[in-house]
């Protein structure tokens, strides 16, 4: 191998972070592993001594050649077998430079008739892997620390990508859950609201029709945001309705309920929900599992529904009690989460129960006016900064006589 003068790490360094800082991270992975193999030969093809370039990505049968620079690449195979010795050592420790020329016999089928660099990114299933073809004069040191660094690149981007497709595909699922708007139910607005502090949230809200006569509704809030929030939720919303279908006690349900989620590798959070069933003279059968009291605004004042039990999953077995409430024509029946009473202002203070009693004032407001109303209010008390945490609103509000 020929030798050359060395390369000044500072000049390497500062190509390598221009070359890296031009990542487009929406870009996907497929890609963005194509332009920057064209850029690398490109920008450091010179320094490196590349003189060709190969992109190989995995698929269900071993690794695919999916581009290629430089005349050598057309040298290399269109498919590489896991199975094939140097293939394994590169997979193994992420970067490999192959000092001299190896013939297929001693490769497993691969026969390279000059010295070469690998780079592995990625993980099983969606690995890739860069192969240079190296003219002489290359360093050993400069070519080792830059596949490094390279690689290390690389898979950060791909792993961020990884994050937010999950991200993306736990919004998903969440706004599934989510009715875009409240069924009909006879004699009653319904109004209903969630905002996610973040990409996903861990506020819910469900209704269940149960025939003409009778309507189901549910709030809950997992403790946290994000995405493990997010995922809990999505077990509590499906196992309350699987539970609810099969026309369950309501009680038996959320003690099924608590013991599933318990059970779960998220049993060091928690859920509070609030679940009623409204028939459509006005009375409310509910339970509430350690959820702030939903709250009835009648022509006498405010009641509150608190009775029920704790909060669901930290505790292997526990009990919930039923309560019974009435609305009248005229009532409205509001439920929020966390996000709206521990919304702070400037002083620190939280908006809390008196800053929906305030909101909501007037009763005569139809359901939608009401959570309008109430939303705003919570807003403009923490001045207009960006939600901390979930928020959502649910509002019932009886308009017949029954």
């Amino acid at each position: 191998m020929e030798t050359r003068d060395r390369l000044d790490p500072k000049l390497l360094y500062r190509r390598l972070d221009g070359l890296l800082g031009a990542f487009d991270p929406a870009r996907p992975g497929g890609v963005l592993m194509r332009a920057f193999l064209a850029d690398a030969f490109r920008s450091l093809g010179e320094d490196l001594r590349f003189k060709g370039g190969t992109l190989y990505t995995e698929r269900r049968d071993g690794f695919e050649r999916v581009d290629g620079v430089g005349d050598e690449a057309r040298a290399m195979p269109e498919t590489l077998e896991p199975s094939a010795p140097v293939l394994r050592l590169v997979l193994q420790h992420g970067v490999y430079i192959f000092d001299a020329p190896f013939p297929g016999e001693e490769s497993g089928g691969l026969t390279l008739p000059w010295p070469s660099a690998a780079v592995a990114v990625g993980v099983r299933p969606s690995r890739h892997v860069l192969w240079f073809a190296l003219r002489r004069g290359w360093v050993r040191e400069e070519l080792d620390f830059a596949l490094n660094t390279i690689r290390a690149a690389l898979g950060s981007r791909l792993a961020d990508e990884r994050v937010r497709g999950s991200f993306r595909q736990a919004a998903q699922i969440q706004q599934s859950l989510l009715l875009d708007e409240p069924p009909a139910f006879a004699g009653y607005e319904l109004a209903a609201r969630s905002i996610a502090a973040e990409e996903v949230g861990g506020d819910f809200y469900d209704f269940f029709s149960f025939g003409d006569e009778l309507l189901g509704l549910a709030i809950g809030d997992a403790s946290g945001h994000g995405l493990p929030a997010a995922l809990l939720v999505r077990d509590v919303v499906t196992g309350l309705r699987m539970g609810l279908e099969k026309d369950l006690k309501m009680g038996y349900v959320f003690g099924k309920l608590n013991r599933v989620i318990h059970r779960s590798n998220l049993s060091s959070r928690f859920v509070s929900l609030f679940y009623g069933e409204l028939e459509e003279p006005g009375n409310l059968v509910y339970v509430n599992a350690g959820h702030p009291p939903a709250l009835i605004f009648t022509a006498a004042g405010v009641r509150e529904l608190s009775i029920g039990g704790t909060v669901i999953g930290p505790l292997p077995e526990a009990r919930f009690r039923r309560g019974i409430a009435y609305l009248e024509a005229g009532d409205a029946l509001v439920l929020t989460t966390d996000g709206i009473l521990e919304r702070r202002n400037a002083r620190g203070e939280f908006f809390g129960q008196a800053g929906v009693e305030a909101a909501v004032h007037d009763r005569a407001s139809s359901a939608t006016a009401i959570l309008e109303r109430v939303f705003a209010a919570a807003a403009e008390f923490g001045n207009d900064v960006p939600w901390e945490d979930d928020a959502t609103i649910v509002v019932v509000k009886r308009t017949g006589s029954g």
